[in-house]
């Protein structure tokens, strides 16, 4: 009898080329897929919530696969923890009905980014945030956010060259706060996303906390649906995909 196992994994995805398999270097999935051929004895084909970008990461993404292996969750849990690299655990395993789908069942999605924002650079958080070296004013970033909130056309926020019908999307929480006296995280909880879409939101939030960007000229980013009026892609160490809502 066909089962369908749902995961929700956490990697780090410095070394990784992103989720999605790609010709050109190791992707998240095709080291989960190979673990899980291992585990089981058979091929299967992993659907992830979504994709990751290279050097992105993740605390809580879902993925679900077919399998006809008897072995029970607990036991694919412990085999696969078992045999992939440090860098990707899997946190849960468990059936769910045949219609479960990790990616079209999605309601919503959360991710994080975090900014290390102070004179000197941190070597262990080298891969996890971003280093702005300028003071920023978070007051400043905070309006900027708020106006992102509720259904919007997120044109200028997303990738150039993207081939979307549409850039609208609801964004249905945002928030951003300074934990410690260098460490700015920003979370972003939304219904779907654009490529690059908070990368480019962060980046964007950046020049205004720079003061490089007038608020009123943020604003104005959403009427206008213009990537080139934005500002920079943030880079990718400093995204993690938090969680998945169902």
């Amino acid at each position: 009898m066909m089962r369908n196992i749902k995961l929700i994994i956490e990697y780090d995805g410095s070394r990784y080329c992103g989720w999605q398999r790609q010709p050109n270097g190791t992707s998240v999935q095709e080291v989960l897929e190979e673990t899980i051929a291992m585990v089981t004895q058979q091929r299967v084909r992993l659907t992830g919530s979504g994709r990751t970008d290279a050097g992105v990461h993740a605390l809580g993404q879902t993925a679900n696969f077919q399998t006809e292996s008897l072995i029970g969750t607990t036991g694919l849990l412990k085999g696969l923890n078992s045999l992939l690299p440090a860098d990707i655990v899997v946190r849960e395993v468990c059936d769910v009905e045949p219609s479960f789908h990790a990616r079209y069942d999605a309601k919503s999605k959360v991710y994080l980014y975090r900014i290390m924002n102070g004179q000197v650079r941190s070597p262990l958080l080298r891969n996890l945030a971003w280093h702005v070296r300028e003071p920023l004013d978070i007051d400043l970033m905070k309006q900027g956010l708020r106006f992102l909130e509720g259904r919007h056309d997120f044109a200028s926020f997303q990738a150039a060259g993207s081939d979307v019908k549409t850039g609208v999307r609801n964004i249905l929480f945002a928030r951003i706060d300074r934990t410690d006296p260098e460490c700015i995280e920003i979370l972003i909880e939304a219904d779907g996303f654009l490529r690059h879409m908070v990368r480019n939101i962060v980046g964007t939030l950046v020049d205004v906390g720079k003061k490089k960007m007038a608020i009123d000229e943020f604003h104005a980013l959403l009427e206008r649906r213009d990537r080139t009026l934005a500002g920079p892609t943030a880079p990718p160490q400093g995204l993690c995909l938090k969680e998945v809502k169902y």
